[in-house]
């Protein structure tokens, strides 16, 4: 039997050694390749997801994210479940629920605002005025037609229409819903003491209503329907546009009537941001303030501390500090194109904790 010299002996080591490392790193990757992470929830942040995933895909081959457009409601239901890794919502999980599932996190990734739509003939060019008491009048039914004199009252000079108002709102359990029964809810006590709010509500039955799924739903049936009003996430703005549809001017906490732009938006962030708690679940409707605008609120990824395993946790973790980063997933080129305003520092700082808890 031949003997390898040294040098041979050697040689052959150093081949296996190589060869060795290759199928070690290319096992490593091939592991990587599998991991896949499922976003579901809410249609405000669904664009911002669309922006975020292919960008975040370049760098990180070995993450496929798949996004779902589902609604707020859905995309808790599946982070508890454990059917998505990620529930996008614009609604804090409620204080029962957060008891039943513990281990559940609620993690601000951006700010977003709402507005409130409408589709009248002739006034679609300029910004109606409304108030939370004049919309819950509205989707109360007390208020029917667009010459009532609750409206006249906030916009004299504006030739209103006795045409029947059509109110639309969504159907599928909605961050949308919240946030914007939230402001009736806080503008007005009879609201509050009614229907109050939630991701779904029991909507008075007013003659002529029409429900719809998603924000995408809520503009299509805006724009079909004249004489209708309702309620849209800002990252919709570019369709609003598109469909001509009106954006009112909401009254703040101060008596002003203001639009959503960054600079209504930023205010109330700054008015309200830093009464944040640890777990981030908070409230940032009906913002004081003489600039604020009345109808913002964080966008939530609602995530399961307690993971199935290292490599989706781990996952997890470096997707949403680079979404957290103000020169990745918070800087201005994503935020912009969708309306969204970036994290204040400590926020993300309290975003970031809640992410180091993932396991």
């Amino acid at each position: 039997m031949s003997m390898k010299s040294g040098p041979a002996r050697r040689r052959a080591s150093l081949v296996l050694t190589a060869t060795l490392a290759i199928c070690t790193a290319f096992g490593a990757q091939a592991a990587m390749a599998q991991q896949r992470l499922l976003e579901t929830g809410s249609s405000l942040l669904y664009p911002l997801f669309n922006l975020w995933v292919p960008v975040y895909a370049k760098t990180h081959p070995g993450v496929q994210i798949t996004t779902q457009s589902t609604g707020s409601g859905t995309g808790i239901s599946e982070a508890v479940s454990g059917i998505a890794q990620i529930g996008a919502s614009d609604a804090y999980m409620s204080d029962p629920l957060v008891r039943m599932h513990p281990t559940m996190l609620n993690i601000p990734l951006a700010i977003s605002s709402q507005m409130i739509n409408y589709n009248v003939p002739g006034l679609n060019n300029i910004h109606l005025k409304l108030s939370g008491p004049v919309l819950a009048a509205m989707y109360s039914g007390r208020v029917r037609f667009w010459d009532d004199p609750m409206i006249a009252r906030l916009n004299p000079g504006v030739r209103l229409p006795h045409k029947q108002i059509v109110l639309v709102h969504r159907t599928d359990g909605s961050g949308d819903t919240f946030i914007f029964t939230q402001y009736l809810s806080f503008s007005t006590p009879s609201w509050n003491n009614t229907v109050s709010y939630g991701t779904t509500v029991s909507w008075p039955a007013v003659e002529g209503g029409i429900g719809a799924e998603g924000n995408p739903g809520m503009v299509n049936a805006c724009k079909g329907t004249p004489y209708s009003v309702a309620y849209i996430g800002i990252s919709y703005k570019k369709a609003i546009e598109s469909a001509g549809l009106g954006v009112a001017a909401i009254e703040n906490r101060s008596g002003n009537f203001v639009l959503p732009n960054p600079r209504t938006v930023q205010a109330a962030v700054e008015a309200t941001a830093s009464h944040t708690p640890r777990d981030e679940r908070i409230s940032l409707i009906f913002a004081p303030g003489k600039w604020s605008y009345p109808i913002i609120n964080y966008e939530y990824a609602i995530v399961n501390a307690q993971q199935p395993n290292a490599q989706t946790a781990a996952a997890l973790r470096e997707f949403f500090n680079w979404a957290l980063s103000p020169t990745e997933g918070n800087s201005e080129r994503f935020m912009k194109e969708v309306g969204f305003v970036a994290l204040p520092a400590p926020i993300v700082a309290l975003s970031k904790a809640q992410v180091a808890r993932i396991q």
